[in-house]
């Protein structure tokens, strides 16, 4: 009897989405929040370049920012690895017998017994670098990093924050008018943010429509506390 075969459908880009939705969801929101903020306050005296040249500056200093935050978090988790690997080495080198014990406790934890462990605790033991494999996935919890991580994590997060930035500050470098690009970026923005956080919440899993609405409430109200508050301090 034929059958179908099964086949397992798993997302493994996970770091790389968290890159992109770090960089966008900052890069959507905070020079959205600080160009309605502007338009608050200049709406008057209609300097429209007065909020392109803030939301440029904003834009190339938070993507540096973001991007070197991002480097940074990821060169620390492949520094904490490899300390944590050459600790693992030494205590295979000095404490074998504490060492092999637990391997031996992780394989209890499933429920096998011990005639049924022991020549798997055996084989693992018998080769140190799957020993140390071993207890840093099992033990530990850690995975080793991709070495291009940093790098890539920075570029990722950095692009991902100047696209994201750059589309609330379009309305105001195509329109002389403050008040009427504020409003063509409010529009623009606000379906930018509800795309954003559908696509985001049908890789993470949840409700597209329900990641979509949290998207675009976070960004508008990021935008209207800016504004209510140059407006507030603009008199």
């Amino acid at each position: 009897m034929p059958s179908t075969p099964h086949i397992e459908s798993h997302f493994t880009a996970s770091a790389s989405v968290r890159d992109v939705v770090i960089g966008m969801a900052d890069g959507l929101t905070v020079p959205f929040a600080l160009a309605a903020g502007l338009s608050g306050a200049v709406a008057a005296s209609n300097l429209t370049h007065l909020v392109v040249t803030a939301g440029l500056a904003e834009i190339a200093a938070g993507s540096i920012a973001m991007g070197l935050g991002g480097y940074l978090a990821a060169k620390s988790d492949s520094e904490h690895y490899a300390s944590e690997r050459r600790r693992e080495i030494r205590e295979t080198v000095d404490l074998p017998e504490i060492e092999t014990e637990e391997v031996a406790e992780v394989f209890r934890e499933y429920g096998l017994t011990e005639g049924q462990m022991a020549p798997v605790v055996n084989a693992i033991c018998a080769d140190r670098n799957h020993w140390v494999d071993f207890m840093m996935r099992f033990e530990l919890g850690l995975e080793e990093p991709d070495p291009k991580r940093a790098n890539r994590s920075a570029a990722t997060i950095a692009g991902a924050y100047i696209l994201g930035g750059l589309i609330p500050l379009a309305p105001y470098m195509l329109l002389d008018h403050v008040t009427t690009a504020l409003w063509y970026s409010v529009v623009i923005t606000l379906m930018a943010l509800a795309v954003f956080g559908f696509t985001k919440a049908k890789f993470t899993g949840i409700s597209p429509w329900k990641g979509a609405w949290q998207t675009v409430i976070t960004g508008g109200l990021a935008a209207a506390a800016a504004f209510a508050l140059a407006k507030l301090v603009g008199g």
